[in-house]
C-alpha cells in the first residue's frame, strides 16, 4: 500500500495542510472574465443542442458523482432549460481515471457528452502511483456547483457508537479495524478515513484502508459486513440513515448539517480538530466550441439559481457553491498547485 512509504513527518505536514487546504470553494479570483453568454454576438445563431445530451458519472451508482449527475439532469429536464433529452451514464474505473483516458482522447470534441467530477480530477494525474496522465486541463471546466463534506459511517448494528470507540479500537490494534472508501489510496475518501486517526495520535500508515470503485461499492461493502467503517460523502448516506441501515458517527463539516444528518456531531464536537470539504463541478470536452461553452455557461447559472436546484441541494445535503466557467477554471489552477504541494509532502507526487 502506498501509505507504507510515508514518514510520520510527511503525514504531519500533509494532513495538517489538509485542514487549511480546503478542497472547496475559496475565492477563485473575480478578475477572470466570463465567456460570451450570447452566441448571437459572434455574428451567427447557434442551433446547439440538436440531439440528446449525456452526463457521465465516472463511478458506480450511489456515490456523490452519480447523485450530482442525476440531480443536474433532473433539474435541467424539469426546468425545460435545454430542450433535448438528458441521460446519465455510469462509467466506473480507477476513481475516474479510466473514463478520463477515453474522454480526453476519443471524446475530446464531443459537445454532447459532459461529466461531473471533484478533487480526484486533480489528484489522480498528480499521483506517483496509480496516476493518470489526464486531468482537468484535458477538459473544458463548465461550472462548480456544490460543496460537500466527508462522513464516517458504520452499519446500524455496529459495536461502534461514536468516533471515540473507533479511535480506541485503532489504538488497541489498527489491523482489527477495516476502514473502506470509494477512492484509491491518497485520494479523498482515504484522506477522510485517516484524518481522525492522525489527529488522535495514531500513525495513519497503520490504518487498514480498503479502496472500492465509488461510494456505492464502499457502502455495499459496509452493509455486507466486509468493512467496519467507511469514509464517504455526507450527501450520499441520508437515504441509508432514513432506512435505518447505517449510523453516521461524524461529519467533517465545521458545523452540523441538515436533513437526515442534523443530529450527527462533527469531528470537532468529538474532540478531533479536523475538517474536510469536497467541491463538485461539471465539465465538457477539451475542444468544446465557443457557442457550446457560452450555452452551458448561461444554462448552468440559470439552473443554479432555480428553485428546483435549491430543492436538490436540500434533499442531498449539499451546499450551493457556484462558479461560472472562467472562475471555475481559475479555481482549479489554484487547487492544482495546492494539491501537488500536499502530495509532494506525502511522497506521492509523480
Amino acid at each position: 500500500m502506498i501509505l507504507k512509504t510515508l514518514s510520520n513527518t510527511s503525514w504531519k505536514i500533509a494532513l495538517t495542510g489538509i485542514l487549511t487546504l480546503s478542497l472547496t470553494a475559496c475565492g477563485a479570483g473575480g478578475g477572470a472574465s466570463q465567456p460570451n453568454a450570447n452566441p448571437a454576438a459572434s455574428g451567427k445563431t447557434s442551433s446547439y443542442p440538436e440531439k440528446p445530451i449525456v452526463i457521465v458519472a465516472p463511478s458506480g451508482a450511489g456515490g456523490g458523482w452519480d447523485k450530482t449527475a442525476r440531480s443536474v439532469a433532473k433539474t435541467l429536464a424539469e426546468s425545460k432549460a435545454v430542450g433535448q433529452p438528458i441521460t446519465v451514464e455510469n462509467k466506473p474505473g480507477g476513481g475516474g481515471a479510466v473514463f478520463m483516458a477515453e474522454y480526453a482522447t476519443k471524446d475530446k470534441k464531443d459537445n454532447y457528452k459532459l461529466f461531473v467530477s471533484s478533487p480526484p480530477i486533480l489528484i489522480n494525474n498528480l499521483k506517483k502511483e496509480g496516476n493518470s496522465p489526464y486531468g482537468y486541463k484535458d477538459t473544458t471546466p463548465l461550472a462548480q456547483l456544490t460543496k460537500d463534506y466527508g462522513a464516517l459511517v458504520v452499519s446500524a448494528n455496529s459495536k461502534f457508537k461514536d468516533m471515540k470507540s473507533v479511535i480506541e479500537a485503532l489504538k488497541t490494534d489498527p489491523t482489527k479495524v477495516t476502514v473502506a472508501g470509494g477512492s484509491a489510496p491518497g485520494s479523498m475518501d482515504h484522506l477522510i478515513a485517516v484524518l481522525p486517526a492522525y489527529k488522535s495520535g495514531i500513525d495513519p500508515k497503520k490504518v487498514k484502508y480498503v479502496s472500492y470503485d465509488g461510494g456505492g461499492e464502499a457502502m455495499t461493502s459496509l452493509l455486507g459486513g466486509n468493512a467496519d467503517v467507511i469514509a464517504t460523502d455526507a450527501s450520499s448516506v441520508g437515504e441509508y440513515v432514513k432506512a435505518g441501515k447505517v449510523r453516521v458517527l461524524a461529519v467533517t463539516a465545521p458545523n452540523r448539517l441538515s436533513g437526515e444528518l442534523k443530529d450527527v456531531p462533527t469531528l470537532k464536537e468529538q474532540g478531533i480538530d479536523a475538517e474536510f470539504n469536497i467541491w463538485r463541478g461539471i465539465f465538457g470536452p477539451k475542444e468544446m466550441g465557443k457557442d457550446e461553452l457560452a450555452f452551458w455557461d448561461a444554462k448552468l447559472k440559470e439552473m443554479s439559481d432555480s428553485e428546483i436546484w435549491k430543492k436538490e441541494l436540500q434533499v442531498n445535503v449539499w451546499e450551493k457553491d457556484y462558479k461560472n466557467a472562467a472562475d471555475f477554471k481559475a479555481f482549479l489552477a489554484q487547487q492544482e498547485s495546492q494539491v501537488k504541494d500536499m502530495l509532494t509532502a506525502l511522497s506521492m507526487a509523480k
